[in-house]
This record gives C-alpha cells, sequence and structure tokens, in this order.
C-alpha cells in the first residue's frame, strides 16, 4: 500500500465514524425511540455541538468525494512523490481539525482548516497534470 492509500484510507474511516458522536447525543436527547424515528421539524433540536459536527460530517463526505478519486487516478499512474504523500496527509489533519473546530464553533480556524484541505486536493490535481 502506498503511502497515500494509507492517507485515504484514514481519512475514509475518520470520515466513517464521524457521525456517532452526534448520534450518541441524538439518542442522549430524543431517547432511543426518537432518534429511530422518521425525522420530523417537531424533533426536539440536538446540542448545538453535535448540529455542528453533523454538518462537518456532511462536509467531510462531500469533500471524500473529490479527494478519494485524485489520490486513486494518481495510484492508477503509479505517481507518487513527496509532495503527493505531504498533501494526503496535510488533506487528512486538515479535515480532523475542521470537524473539531467546526463542531467547537471556531468560524475562523473552521475556514483556515478547510483551505488547507482544499490547497492540498489542488496539489494532488497539479500532480495528475505532472504539475506538482
Amino acid at each position: 500500500m502506498t503511502r497515500e492509500l494509507l492517507w485515504l484510507t484514514l481519512t475514509v474511516i475518520m470520515t466513517g465514524l464521524l457521525w456517532l458522536p452526534y448520534i450518541i447525543d441524538r439518542i442522549m436527547v430524543r431517547g432511543v425511540q426518537g432518534a429511530m424515528a422518521n425525522p420530523s421539524r417537531r424533533d426536539k433540536p440536538q446540542s448545538p455541538w453535535a448540529e455542528r459536527l453533523y454538518f462537518a460530517h456532511t462536509n467531510a463526505v462531500e469533500n471524500l468525494i473529490v479527494f478519494a478519486p485524485l489520490v486513486l487516478i494518481l495510484d492508477s499512474m503509479n505517481y507518487t512523490t513527496g509532495a503527493t504523500v505531504t498533501a494526503c496527509a496535510a488533506y487528512f489533519w486538515a479535515r480532523l481539525a475542521h470537524a473539531v473546530v467546526y463542531t467547537m464553533g471556531i468560524p475562523v480556524l473552521r475556514t483556515v482548516a478547510f483551505t488547507v484541505g482544499f490547497l492540498a486536493q489542488a496539489v494532488l490535481a497539479l500532480a495528475i497534470f505532472g504539475w506538482a
């Protein structure tokens, strides 16, 4: 497994686990039956941090749709450099930071973390064309 694929795997696992804390909050707020019921406008609202984590998770999934193919394309090209490994590691840590600071409600750091992740994706896209 290449280091890029390792970072992709870690990112997929992290993204796949981000829902757990906000579902636990949903159970705590609405009870097990309420958490398993169909969504309704009358539902008791979740804790503010859980609502933010929900949005961070959604954003992580949306960005994984871009990150994963870039890594897989580079892997299919058998292309790996220090820049691509660094970009993949930076993406993972940026997405983790994004989830944490978004959940904590820190807007400026959230934007910085998102931007770092975007720039990491840009490096991967440029690498596909041999520009990085």
